[in-house]
């Protein structure tokens, strides 16, 4: 009996712990929009690396993305594109941080954060990134305004 309470409660805390950390990694599992006029805008707040990581949708599908406004195109890992049924377009090389490699074009139909939606996205699929991230670069990005003030960055898109 004891050995079952003990399995059991170190069960119970590995989930408690686990989904800590998940909330430290992503804190905007949910990110809350705000309508005004013609403007709608997302908070996010940065965790604990200083990133800022949130959950969205590709295509109406649940996937996470890292901001990262020093990447020219949204960046979706090859095992996420085809999950999301992404098609491969023209392959070509591009310089990572973790150095060249090849990626193929692809292009998104939509990319949400909130109630803010983008359409047409053109994005890379990289088979060089093993992470169940996807970076969320400026092709995306440029068509939004942000503002950073502490550990809050506020996405406004204006339609």
């Amino acid at each position: 009996m004891w050995i079952l309470t003990w399995v059991s409660a170190i069960g119970l805390l590995t989930l408690l712990f686990d989904k800590q950390l998940a909330r430290q990694f992503n804190p905007n599992e949910a990110p809350s929009s705000v309508v005004q006029g013609n403007q709608t805008s997302v908070k996010l707040k940065r965790n604990r690396q200083g990133h800022y990581v949130t959950s969205g949708l590709i295509n109406g599908e649940p996937v996470v993305f890292l901001l990262d406004t020093g990447a020219t195109q949204v960046s979706v890992p090859s095992h996420l594109a085809q999950k999301l049924g992404l098609k491969a377009g023209q392959r070509f090389l591009v310089s990572t941080a973790n150095g060249r490699i090849e990626v193929a074009s692809t292009q998104l139909d939509s990319v949400q954060i909130g109630n803010i939606e983008l359409r047409n996205i053109s994005a890379n699929i990289n088979p060089g990134m093993q992470s169940d991230e996807i970076l969320l670069g400026m092709s995306a990005l440029n068509q939004l305004e942000f503002s950073q003030s502490g550990d809050v960055l506020t996405l406004t898109y204006s339609f």
